[in-house]
């Protein structure tokens, strides 16, 4: 199993999630591949002969037992193989392969767990509202999951450090490249008393698609989806939808409707969501 998680590693960082999955389906130790010619992983993988021809050159040119070391000196790196894996991400749809993490590992599998969201431009009440209703879950052991964002991100993970609790991120780039840049800071404090998470390799920069994609696995390490805060098109939203998708509970805080911060949480209320008032509409639900 440890040469096949190795060979996990090194194809994770060029072939897309969809192609690996393909390889397991006639290949489980994900050996053959380094043995196949352009034309058989074209055929195989159905995907054009340029594509397929590139990747030939990787499997036979790129020292991969050196890249490895180099990234292992970076990050603590846990496979979809690994035990220390957590059982809640392997049954979300598109499940991350690799995980590379900086922190207490022990985070990943610690339950419960939620994710609290929102909006990049708070309101001013915003502090206050994670105040009132975040600051008991954290008191109840529960890890805050969110992404390093600006606004509600930032404001959920500080709260979680400055009471001393547990508190995941998940970066849309690798380790060595952290946005926004603002929050470099906050990020080396997370990986200091929480745990910092991607799945993308140390030199991956952040792109503008990388972010969406992490929000799944936002979710998918929760147990329930917070959202502090939404304008009527934020980007939360595709968290939410997700965390949907994964089966997970979906929690909203109503806010006042004259400033557009809230109307995303109204919209997700009407449709469904629970509403929150207080921690303890949450941790009822959990008892």
């Amino acid at each position: 199993m440890q040469k096949v998680r190795k060979r996990l590693i090194f194809l994770h960082r060029f072939m897309t999630r969809r192609m690996i999955h393909k390889i397991t389906q006639f290949d489980k130790t994900l050996e053959k591949i380094f043995s196949f010619t352009p034309n058989e992983i074209s055929h195989s993988l159905s995907i054009p002969l340029k594509k397929a021809s590139t990747i030939y050159k990787k499997l036979n040119h790129l020292d991969h037992p050196q890249m490895m070391k180099k990234d292992e000196k970076i990050a603590q790196i846990v496979t979809i193989y690994d035990k220390e894996y957590p059982d809640q991400l392997k049954t979300i749809p598109d499940a991350p392969l690799v995980l590379y993490t900086l922190g207490n590992i022990a985070l990943l599998k610690h339950l419960p767990s939620i994710s609290v969201i929102g909006t990049r431009k708070p309101s001013n009440e915003a502090p206050q509202k994670l105040k009132q209703i975040v600051t008991p879950i954290i008191k109840n052991d529960w890890v805050i999951v969110s992404g390093l964002a600006y606004g509600i991100d930032s404001l959920a993970h500080k709260l979680a450090l400055f009471h001393q609790g547990k508190t995941i991120t998940v970066l849309g780039s690798g380790l060595n490249h952290i946005y926004p840049r603002e929050n470099i800071q906050l990020f080396e404090q997370i990986a200091k008393m929480g745990l910092v998470v991607t799945e993308y390799p140390p030199d991956v920069p952040p792109r503008k698609y990388h972010f969406p994609e992490r929000n799944r696995i936002i979710s998918g390490l929760s147990l329930a989806t917070l959202v502090i805060e939404a304008t009527e098109k934020s980007g939360t939203l595709i968290t939410v939808d997700q965390a949907l998708d994964q089966g997970r509970e979906v929690y909203a805080v109503p806010g006042s409707p004259l400033i557009k911060q809230t109307v995303g949480c109204h919209q997700m209320i009407q449709d469904g969501a629970k509403l929150i008032m207080c921690a303890n509409d949450i941790l009822d639900d959990w008892k």
